[in-house]
This record gives structure tokens, sequence and C-alpha cells, in this order.
């Protein structure tokens, strides 16, 4: 009862596992000292304690050491929390004079951050906000649904847009703003609470929509059915987009490709291609963009997306200019268009939505990647 009502809730997970393991360990060394010290030699009790000692000094070294060296990297944790949502850790790695810092969730990288420019480093975060910029020529108000560490909320702010964001963990707040100058105080509103809910009862309307409401290598299935979509396009403004972040298939080649291969078109591209159709039966407009890295956004939009087109991206939207701590260069994202085939994906529901049980070899596959990546 109190590990599920009181350790777990308050303490991280090791705190309530090594708690459990000392009351154990204590019981027995009261049991042997009152009740078992004729039947035992006190000399092999002493003994059981050195041992026990030194196994859990050797077990919970790498907790103590903050700061650890892998050749002339080095790496530091400067937080570490709980939450409903997972293990949160923030995480900064540096080698010679490049400075990187890492939010994971759960042992997997969310967001990277450089500190000494106050920047992103992650391509999703830029094509976020480089595309929602892009395709509203003069963005008054957006909703974010999700918030991560907060750096596309605070991109926008700075843009001078009324940014109101809603996000589920309220545990990663606090992180994002120590670690990645996160301010809440600039944002037209904050709610801790569930995306769709929020959209059910809000009546704004908005020039942006950013989704990025995943965790690790999957998203919440009810954000991505027809009922949750269409929530989202009444919450938009006429000229209005919704630009979502979602996970899908590499591209195998690297540097040019050909217009005619960039098409999801295999049977592990199921999640992809059913985002695909569930998006074309609400909105009338829809267009995928993606480098090939493995992130793949969808804009969609009431109106025609090319009426604000804008003829050279990387010089309308300095966000989006070539930075070479990039995996991939946001600039070959805006110009890989992607198509869907007919016939791989299905129509989502929130009455039929088996999309975790056909897209989880692929989840498990991006979940490898993410974690090979990490190590």
């Amino acid at each position: 009862m109190l590990i599920g009502y009181v350790l777990i809730p308050r303490f991280p997970n090791s705190v309530t596992m090594l708690a459990t393991a000392g009351v154990l360990v204590l019981l027995s060394i009261l049991y042997f000292f009152v009740w078992g010290r004729d039947k035992r030699p006190s000399a092999a009790i002493v003994a059981g304690i050195l041992l026990i000692a030194c196994f859990a000094f050797a077990g919970l070294r790498p907790e103590w050491r903050m700061t650890l060296r892998y050749g002339n990297a080095q790496w530091m944790v400067r937080a570490r929390a709980n939450s409903n949502y997972g293990r949160m850790e923030v995480i900064d790695y540096a080698v010679g004079g490049y400075h990187e810092r890492w939010y994971l969730n759960d042992n997997l990288v969310q967001n990277t951050f450089d500190p000494t420019t106050g920047k992103s480093l992650s391509l999703f975060t830029e094509l976020l906000h480089g595309l929602s910029k892009a395709y509203v020529s003069d963005m008054e108000s957006a909703l974010c649904i999700g918030m991560g560490t907060g750096i596309v909320p605070m991109m926008l702010v700075r843009d001078g847009v009324k940014v109101d964001v809603v996000e589920i963990n309220p545990g990663v707040i606090p992180l994002a703003k120590e670690w990645f100058e996160f301010k809440p105080e600039a944002l037209r509103r904050l709610e801790i609470g569930d995306g769709r809910y929020f959209l059910n009862r809000s009546q704004e309307q908005y020039d942006a929509i950013v989704l990025d409401a995943f965790l690790g290598d999957s998203s919440p299935s009810h954000l991505m059915t027809v009922e949750a979509f269409r929530a989202m396009k009444n919450r938009l403004q006429p000229t209005g987009v919704m630009v979502m972040n979602t996970f899908g298939r590499d591209l195998e080649t690297s540097g040019e490709v050909e217009p005619a291969a960039l098409v999801f078109d295999r049977p592990d591209d199921f999640y992809t291609a059913s985002l695909h159709d569930t998006l074309k039966t609400v909105f009338p407009h829809v267009r995928i963009h993606g480098s090939g890295n493995g992130n793949v956004f969808f804009v969609a939009s009431k109106s025609s997306l090319n009426a604000h087109r804008p003829p050279a991206f990387e010089l309308a939207h300095k966000s989006l200019q070539e930075n070479p701590n990039l995996t991939r260069r946001p600039q070959t994202a805006w110009d890989r268009v992607w198509r869907v085939m007919d016939g791989i994906g299905i129509v989502m529901t929130d009455d039929y939505n088996p999309i975790e049980y056909h897209d989880a070899a692929h989840r498990e596959s991006t979940r490898k990647g993410l974690v090979a990546g990490l190590r």
C-alpha cells in the first residue's frame, strides 16, 4: 500500500526499490540478532552485512556519479524526476568546445538544445515552427498540443504570436523552465490536461495548431482519429493550418532523391498511410514533408496550401536555414513532399482504431533505433 499510494507518486522508482530492499534487509538482520543469534555464528552475520554493503555500493555508484567521462566526451546529469508519464532526465553532453543539452523520457531522447545559443538542435522543432510560419503568412494565434520542453511555443512567442499550450504532464514544466529557457508567463495560456478534452471545450479560433504529442516511439491514438481531427478543424481559422510531427519509415538512400521515389508504399508504412487517409477524410488539403530521417510532418488545412508557399523557403524563414548540427537539413525536409499509395492504411475513428496493434513492429524498430542512437 505504501508503494502504490505514497512512494511511487512522490519518489523516483529507484528510491522506492532501494527503500523496499532496505526494509527487507533490516528485517532479516533484526531476525538474526533477536531470534537467530544462538543458531548462527555472529561472524557470519557480520560477513553477510559487509557483503551486502559491497554489492549495494557497486550498484549505486553510477547513480551517485552525476558526471561521467567517455574518452573526450563528458556527460553530466543535470536533473532527474519521476512523472505519471515516465522518468524524465536532463543531460548535458560536451566534447571539446561543443555542448548539447538533451531531454530524455524513459531513456529516449525527446529534444536537443544548445544552451549557449538558446536554440534547438532537433529537426522536428525547426520544422514544426517553420512549416506553420510558411503556410500562414500573417500568424496571430497558435495552439500547441504537447509542450515538450517548450522550445516551439517560445519560438512562436518570439515571432509575436499569441500562443496557447496544452500539456498533459505537469512534471516537465519546471525542467523546461530551468534548463530550456521556457517562460510560461510569455504564453497567453498554459493548461495542464488532455489535448482532446481542451479542443472539445475551447471556442477559440487559431491560425495554426501544432500537434506534437509523441512520447518516444508512439503517439496517443485518441488524438489521431477522424473525430479528433474534426475538433482541430473546428478550432482553425478558414486559412489556418494544422502541423503535426509523427514517426515514419526512414529513407534508405541519401543525397538527391527523385520525386517519384518519395512515396509511402510498404506494409510498414501502415501508420503513416492511415494518418494520411484519416486526415484526408476531414481536411480537403493535406501535404506530407520529411527529409527521410524518420520524422514525418503533416500539414492540413481547409484552404489551399499553395497560397502561402514562399518562393525561397530558406530565405523567407530563417528558422529553417541550414544548421550543421542537425542530422538532416530543414531545407531538405521542405523540398521532399511525399505521396501515399492507396490501400495501405485505414481511416481511424474513435470506434475503430487498431493502430497500436498494426504498427507494433514499426514502433519496436523505432524504439530500438532511438536507444541505439543514445548509446
